[in-house]
């Protein structure tokens, strides 16, 4: 059984990972928690053990051999010390998602690429993930052309802290308080921020070009034309995406609907006469990617639009992870 350290165990995603490794059963001998120098310290009780939460340092992998990290600054500054102790790194971080030589891996749609790694493994950004895992049996079905999404994403993609302001801000305006911002560049209750990370080319945002660059790594194809724009709600948990697609074959709106009831990882809930179709509040802590809303767009010849949710917590992040330290298995 391998030797797992969480790097960032006492965050959101970090905390995410320890639930997940409980409920899929995955094999650890030695449990290693790793985070900050101000978390260290800390007890977190697993699977009725006591792990107490060490400072991250660069000697901290010694004997480990699958590294989770949770994201953030300590990918750049730890996941190298990691590889030399030996471990195999899956960073949830953006670092290293576009280097040539790490693998950008879903495990639903390239499965096969975690079989080139020098020692690092990169999990997607969560909105791709959840967007990807949509697309590949469209992509197995009829091939693609062009892919325009656009997202409603909750406020737990910000981390812990992202949860904590609205829920502040929620409070604040229901006892005719000020409400506090520090998260988000404007107040996110009762609002949409049409702006996530900064600008970049383009004047699109660094998220929108992760849903870009990374799509294209995924399915290994350079020039799919993609073009995204990447929205904050005020939901809790869950992102969703409104996802046009148009087919290089001529395929059926049944046709479509019939790939991704058989897909791995997806749910298709789309029953326009019941009024069914995914919500954030009811996809939330799941694994799956929900699909529903499946229609023709009547403006193009091969044109489809899909409505997308999925827990970026869980599939957008750790649980994606796991499943990645499962191939490894």
């Amino acid at each position: 059984m391998p030797n797992v350290a969480i790097v960032g165990a006492t965050g959101a995603v970090g905390q995410e990972f320890l639930k997940i490794l409980a409920e899929r059963n995955f094999p650890v001998e030695e449990l290693r928690l790793l985070a900050t120098k101000r978390s260290a310290g800390k007890i977190i009780s697993w699977q009725g053990t006591e792990l107490e939460v060490q400072e991250t340092t660069h000697d901290s992998f010694k004997g480990i051999d699958i590294a989770l990290f949770a994201g953030g600054s300590s990918s750049t500054e730890f996941a190298h010390s990691a590889v030399k102790s030996g471990a195999v790194v899956i960073d949830n971080s953006s670092a290293f998602r576009l280097d040539p030589n790490v693998p950008l891996v879903v495990p639903e749609v390239n499965p096969g690429d975690v079989s080139w790694h020098k020692g690092i493994i990169a999990n997607p950004n969560c909105s791709t993930i959840i967007m990807v895992v949509a697309l590949k049996p469209i992509f197995d079905l009829a091939g693609i052309k062009r892919v325009v999404v656009s997202t409603y994403q909750a406020v737990s993609g910000a981390g812990r802290e992202g949860i904590e302001e609205l829920e502040s801000q929620l409070k604040a305006w229901a006892n005719g308080e000020d409400m506090v911002k520090q998260v988000f560049p404007y107040q996110i209750a009762f609002n949409l921020v049409p702006r996530i990370d900064v600008f970049q080319e383009g004047d699109y945002t660094k998220e929108e070009w992760k849903m870009v660059k990374e799509t294209r790594k995924i399915f290994n194809v350079p020039d799919m034309a993609i073009t995204a724009t990447t929205v904050r709600v005020p939901v809790l948990r869950s992102h969703s995406e409104s996802i046009n697609i148009e087919t290089e074959k001529r395929v059926t709106v049944q046709e479509i609907r019939e790939s991704l009831s058989k897909a791995p990882g997806v749910i298709v809930v789309d029953d326009p006469v019941g009024d069914s179709y995914p919500m954030p509040w009811f996809t939330s802590d799941t694994d799956e990617v929900y699909v529903g809303r499946i229609r023709k767009d009547f403006s193009i010849d091969n044109g489809f639009n899909i409505w997308v949710v999925g827990d970026q917590i869980r599939k957008g992040a750790a649980t994606n992870a796991i499943q990645i330290a499962e191939l490894l298995l």
